[in-house]
């Protein structure tokens, strides 16, 4: 469904400001490459990790970048505006990373400089030496990358949609969908030719426009629509009216009984997920030392109060009686456009639509190193040199980037959802080889390996008999189910992850009672302290 077509009509100042700044990012993406210029870009250190040399203040940026894309400016608020208090669980789970975060990340970053480890599954590899393990997390990784990468796309759509962009229903597809398509190969040429030094560029221009937006947006919004009390009394009536779907209302601005559990459980499961994702290690890896990573868990939390601000967006939609016509995604780009002049319009959808960019760039590169390190490297040429690595990963990232641009235009925009909540359950399936692997080599690579199998069938099978509400026969509705022997509904991930660790601790004293092969581990325990300038540094992954 689509918002009224009086609310999608052209508007010129609007896209004039939005192209005008687009065009500069892109401008800057290019001249990235030129930016702290390497000896020799053709190695996965440089293109893929921007030379590992990232300080705290480029960090911080490119950090952020991970946690804050376009669709969470869009997907966030909408969930509010759609649902009301439930929306608002991506406040708290954004509390608890930073110090989840703080205990592990650093130990990555240290066993990964010490040896030249350029993705989650090399690491795996090295510690477990499991080639099974290693391709079942690097396979996750771009699985659950993929779909992430379409909803920046979906982003930059919403917006380009909301500015009239495209003509109307009547005009040809490939007329319709062309501003998409310039922006897609823009993204593509920076990407390649720059790698992660172009989205660390763009990085500063992103959250300075998004502070700008969330700040305009935080005064003057309220001033305009009647000031808090009048937005939160106009949210809870909206909330309070009966969703025609499924007989029950729309939602509340406090908690029901029945979503305390999916709150605090889709809170935890996310705040474990969000930084195992492929894309925020590669922003990881990129920083020069440890502390620059301890900095950055201080420093971040700072976005932490931009999304509550971003979430309450939502709820001034609902109070100013914006229509999406059941497309949430709709709900902000639509109150700016009908409560800002043309102009500041135009800024804020450059905010999102830029946002896009960065974890976008972010997560193709990732993708692609992971596909280039652990299938093409392990698996068809091990004697592939670093030229010819990077190589593979440039074209591998403009592969996977033009798969999202095919998934957005193929497929329906609410499909794309939810295949990124599926995402989110098996990503969460790779915590256990990764982190748990940080800190202890007790658990079998084998009991890990089917952990792993077993969360990733459950959590999939489950999701997928999920109904959409108030839509009976449908699937994957949803990533909230009843959790097992508790009969309280849950965020599926992390029941999925609970059953994964209970089967890895089970399975390992059996496998050891039958003497089964431990794999050889590569680290030693100094290599989880180390930092910049240790002895023993490599620059490359070893050869196995």
């Amino acid at each position: 469904m689509n918002a009224p077509q009086s609310d999608l009509q052209f508007e010129g100042v609007a896209l004039a400001v939005f192209t005008a700044l687009f065009l500069l990012v892109a401008v800057m993406g290019f001249l990235a490459s030129r930016w702290r210029r390497p000896t020799d870009i053709m190695h996965l250190d440089e293109w893929g990790l921007g030379g590992r040399s990232f300080g705290t203040f480029i960090a911080w940026f490119l950090l952020g970048g991970d946690v804050f894309t376009a669709y969470t400016c869009i997907a966030v608020p909408g969930l509010v505006f759609g649902v009301g208090a439930l929306g608002f669980f991506a406040v708290p789970y954004t509390i608890m990373v930073w110090p989840i975060i703080f205990l592990f990340l650093p130990r990555l970053w240290s066993v990964s400089h010490r040896h030249g480890y350029v993705t989650t599954a090399d690491f795996v590899r090295g510690r477990h030496g499991s080639r099974a393990l290693t391709l079942a997390v690097a396979i996750t990784g771009i699985l659950a990358t993929m779909p992430y990468i379409a909803l920046q796309l979906v982003g930059i759509q919403v917006c380009l949609d909301v500015m009239g962009v495209g003509g109307g229903p009547d005009t040809s597809w490939i007329v319709r969908e062309m501003p998409l398509f310039v922006a897609f190969a823009l993204l593509a040429a920076y990407t390649y030719s720059a790698g992660l030094r172009a989205p660390a560029m763009i990085a500063f221009v992103k959250d300075t426009l998004i502070y700008l937006v969330v700040g305009v947006s935080i005064v003057y919004l309220p001033a305009k629509l009647g000031g808090w009390e009048h937005i939160f009394s106009a949210a809870g009536e909206n909330l309070a009216k009966t969703n025609p779907n499924t007989g029950k209302p729309l939602g509340g601005l406090l908690l029901s009984d029945k979503q305390i559990w999916p709150y605090c459980t889709l809170a935890f499961g996310s705040a474990l997920a969000i930084f195992i994702y492929p894309h925020s290690v590669t922003a990881v890896l990129s920083t020069k030392n440890r502390n620059v990573i301890r900095r950055n868990t201080a420093l971040l939390p700072m976005y932490t109060f931009l999304l509550g601000m971003i979430a309450l967006l939502g709820l001034m939609a609902l109070s100013s009686g914006v229509k999406t016509g059941g497309n949430n995604s709709l709900a902000v780009p639509l109150l700016f456009k009908q409560n800002f002049p043309s102009w500041f319009t135009g800024v804020a959808f450059a905010a999102i639509g830029i946002g896009a960019l960065v974890p976008a760039a972010i997560m193709s590169i990732a993708a692609a190193n992971l596909f280039t390190r652990n299938v093409y490297r392990e698996f068809i040429s091990p004697n592939a040199t670093p030229a010819a690595e990077t190589q593979v990963s440039k074209i591998a990232s403009l592969l996977l980037k033009f798969g999202a641009l095919v998934f957005v235009l193929a497929l329906d925009k609410s499909f794309a959802i939810q295949f990124q909540l599926l995402g989110g359950i098996w990503i969460m399936q790779t915590f256990p080889a990764l982190v748990f692997g940080l800190y202890t080599r007790w658990f079998h690579r084998r009991a890990l390996f089917v952990g792993w199998l077993v969360g990733m069938v459950y959590g999939t099978a489950t999701s997928y008999f999920v109904p959409a509400p108030g839509k009976p026969g449908t699937h994957f509705g949803g990533q909230i189910a009843e959790i097992p022997l508790l009969g309280e509904a849950g965020y599926i991930a992390l029941t999925a992850f609970v059953l994964n660790v209970l089967v890895s601790v089970i399975l390992t004293p059996l496998f050891r009672s039958f003497k089964m092969a431990e794999g050889i581990d590569e680290t030693t325990a100094s290599d989880y302290d180390a930092d910049a300038g240790d002895a023993g540094v490599t620059q490359d992954l070893p050869t196995h």
